[in-house]
């Protein structure tokens, strides 16, 4: 049995370590592909704490275990941050990991420094208690997620055979448990011309023109999407968020035209689906179009690099999973009552360890995500606390809901 007055009172009595390493992480900028002072850093925590291993694998992604058992579990931070942006937007320094008013704060100290603290924080409560069963834990600090969010998922399924059986994503969720998210593709779509000199225009064939008639289309379906909506995710979307065009010279008819589309998903959308629905658009608006899926290239701090189409599938986890349950009576336990169900607003890792592997996956963070990419961004020391405490016992529940079948 799990007394969870005795981890409450481990989880207060790591209250200043956590804010200070969380302080030390935001201390070191970690753009995507620039993460080795922070993976560093992370490493040196683990040790102090006594994970069993210590993985960084040829992406940058780190691995501390923990255990050996049956059951492996995985806890997800991305230790990337978005930049700073305007730094005369901030009252503190974006970099300066201060902290004060039970606050840390700076650039990832909600998204998602945080989680990496209280996971690491909460595997020194596991072992310190002996809160082991037949379980393995991993806490993973995962890469170039802001630039390309699942990415560092899958070079960790495909190249590297890492496949836990469940997976924790340690987002900001302000501490409640949160079981999907809508998904994301983005498309690039073309119209073509033929040019011909200004002063003559019916000679040509203008494809800003053609590619009018298909903005207006596109702005209409915005609206039609609602028939498709899920009632716990919501609808999806569709944004033209750039167009360009070209042509011989400013004083001739455009032959080329392409338009940028972030087309969010809800569920039982897909890639096909929402190809067919553009070309549908298309044959509305009586012109013809190219499509393609843009591929994200990267190199990570490694020198290796790697790519994945921006395809970014919906996931969504129902409210009975057992890891759902687990999560909730972890919670439970801990705090008194029944934890907020939610979803995330954003995308996640989750869009590839379950939207394109399958691996069960659930939410639960510290922070607050409305202050994600924002100034003056920052976590509650308390959250580090319970969220520490939650990482300790959770993988034991998980594996007494397993075992009871």
């Amino acid at each position: 049995m799990v007394d969870f007055g005795k981890v409450l009172s481990a989880a207060e009595g790591i209250r200043e370590d956590v804010a200070t390493f969380l302080s030390e992480l935001v201390k070191r900028k970690s753009l995507s592909g620039q993460e080795k002072d922070v993976v560093d850093r992370i490493a040196q925590e683990m040790e102090k704490v006594g994970f069993d291993e210590i993985i960084v694998d040829g992406l940058g992604n780190i691995r501390g275990r923990i255990g050996s058992g049956k059951t492996v579990i995985a806890m997800d931070a991305h230790i990337d941050t978005v930049d700073i942006g305007d730094e005369k937007n901030w009252e503190v320094d974006p970099l300066g990991g201060e902290i004060r008013d039970g606050k840390v704060y700076g650039r990832g100290a909600a998204d998602q420094k945080a989680g990496m603290a209280s996971m690491v924080y909460g595997m020194k409560i596991l072992k310190d208690l002996g809160l082991m069963d037949d379980f393995t834990v991993y806490v993973v600090g995962s890469v170039i997620e802001e630039d390309c969010d699942g990415l560092c998922w899958q070079y960790m399924v495909k190249e590297d055979g890492f496949k836990p059986d469940f997976v924790v994503i340690t987002e900001p969720t302000n501490l409640g448990v949160y079981r999907g998210q809508r998904g994301r593709i983005e498309y690039k779509v073309r119209t073509r011309g033929v040019s011909s000199h200004a002063s003559m225009p019916e000679r040509g064939v203008n494809a800003i023109y053609k590619m009018a008639k298909l903005l207006n289309e596109i702005e209409k379906f915005n609206d039609e999407l609602e028939k498709n909506a899920d009632p716990f995710l919501g609808k999806g979307t569709i944004v033209v968020s750039e167009i360009r065009s070209s042509s011989p010279s400013l004083n001739a008819v455009a032959d080329f035209c392409e338009i940028h589309i972030d087309r969010r998903l809800t569920v039982n959308e897909t890639e096909e689906s929402t190809k067919e629905e553009l070309l549908e658009l298309a044959r509305r608006a009586g012109v013809e179009i190219e499509i393609d899926v843009p591929v994200y290239r990267a190199r990570a701090f490694t020198g290796m690099e790697y790519s994945s189409k921006k395809y970014f599938p919906t996931w969504l986890i129902p409210e009975d999973h057992i890891l759902v349950k687990a999560a909730g009576d972890t919670f439970q336990s801990l705090f008194g009552e029944p934890p907020r169900v939610g979803k995330w607003n954003f995308s996640t890792n989750g869009v590839a360890t379950m939207g394109l592997f399958g691996i069960p996956t659930v939410g639960f963070g510290p922070g607050n995500e409305i202050y994600a990419h924002s100034p003056n961004e920052f976590c509650e020391i308390d959250h580090l606390v319970k969220a520490a405490a939650f990482y300790a016992v959770f993988p034991k529940t998980l594996v007494t809901h397993l075992n009871r079948g």
